[in-house]
């Protein structure tokens, strides 16, 4: 058989036999490849399926619970968002402020990834987020 029907077997096995539940994984798995992530969860409802979200997902959380966008799912979601990596930790507002100003300026969002965000940095950052003036978030570096 195919791959798709090997996983689809193994799938239905680890499922306690239900062909159901294992080809709705063997779906799953074919949609992302080996590259993707699958996440199962508990539905509300009596429905059983599959869900494709694109995008990227890391083990860290915002580092102030101010870049929440939506408070009720406790998760900051952010549209095409320019992104700033960094290894090093953000202090100072001088450290952004060459950043900064162009994000505002263009309007998009920003979502910062880097070892820390303290102090000065992170007061201003959720100034600016408050009064509307940014839209953005910051994380801690997943590893």
């Amino acid at each position: 058989g195919s791959d798709f029907d090997k996983i689809e077997q193994v799938a239905t096995i680890s499922a306690n036999n239900d062909e159901t539940i294992g080809k709705l994984i063997a779906e799953a798995m074919a949609k992302v490849n080996n590259e993707g992530v699958i996440t199962v969860e508990e539905a509300k409802g009596t429905e059983t399926h599959v869900e494709v979200v694109e995008g990227m997902q890391f083990d860290r959380g915002y580092i102030s619970a101010y870049f929440m966008t939506d408070p009720e799912k406790m998760e900051a979601q952010l549209e095409k968002p320019y992104i700033l990596i960094t290894d090093k930790k953000i202090s100072t507002m001088k450290e952004l402020m060459g950043v900064l100003e162009p994000v505002a300026q263009s309007g998009r969002s920003l979502l910062i990834i880097a070892e820390d965000v303290d102090g000065e940095a992170l007061s201003a950052l959720v100034v600016n987020k408050l009064r509307g003036t940014l839209k953005i978030a910051a994380c801690k570096a997943p590893g």
